[in-house]
């Protein structure tokens, strides 16, 4: 197949200021810069501000033996001006130093915010999450586990964390997305994933 990409590198844009306007758990910074156009010359100078993080890993983890998933819920403050409740459905996720590592974290948090002990662990994707405005890039995996005994509630007292884990089968998770209730990308992006890989991934994590 033929490529259908015109590919850039990184002699493909010039930054020529980068100024901090915001520091606290997160970095707003203002960018003036130039990038190559698909013509083959150069923009003007433009001007962009981007909130700046450091990368996450979020784990939908799935036990083969019971065929169930395990989700999370919980407060979430840039939900409460969208539709529905601000407690949303979510996939176990945090962000990462970037000495730790994605899978790493991702078994970090599968055990801070739902006692999930990670057995195997697979990639699904990993993607940036708005670019338009923040240079947030998240890693998706799903983790077997041992479901049998996961329900409760969860999360780091010192971050002020309230999580609830719960457990619930693949085709019940598809309904709840189905019904509008999953409202959060890497959720989505997972259940989607399982709902496709399904029957292979059971087969190679639980093989009779």
């Amino acid at each position: 197949m033929t490529d259908p990409l015109i590919h850039f590198s990184q002699d493909d844009y010039k930054i020529i200021k980068r100024e901090v306007l915001y520091k606290g758990i997160f970095t707003l910074a203002r960018y003036q810069l130039q990038y190559r156009t698909f013509q083959g010359g150069w923009s003007n100078v433009c001007s962009r501000e981007i909130l700046e993080r450091n990368q996450a890993a979020a784990i939908l983890p799935y036990d083969p033996v019971l065929d169930r998933v395990v989700l999370i819920q919980q407060f979430r403050i840039g939900a409460i001006e969208g539709p529905g409740q601000a407690w949303l459905v979510e996939t176990i996720a945090g962000s990462f130093d970037p000495d730790e590592g994605a899978v790493n974290a991702a078994i970090r948090e599968s055990e801070e915010e739902a006692g999930c002990k990670i057995l195997d662990i697979h990639p699904i994707c990993d993607y940036f999450c708005s670019p338009g405005g923040t240079n947030e890039y998240v890693h998706i995996f799903c983790g077997r586990v041992d479901a049998s005994n996961i329900d409760g509630i969860y999360g780091l007292h010192e971050e002020e964390e309230d999580i609830r884990a719960f457990s619930l089968s693949i085709d019940e998770a598809f309904t709840l997305f189905q019904e509008g209730k999953i409202k959060t990308a890497p959720a989505i992006t997972a259940l989607l994933w399982l709902k496709l890989n399904h029957e292979w991934l059971k087969k190679l994590w639980h093989p009779r």
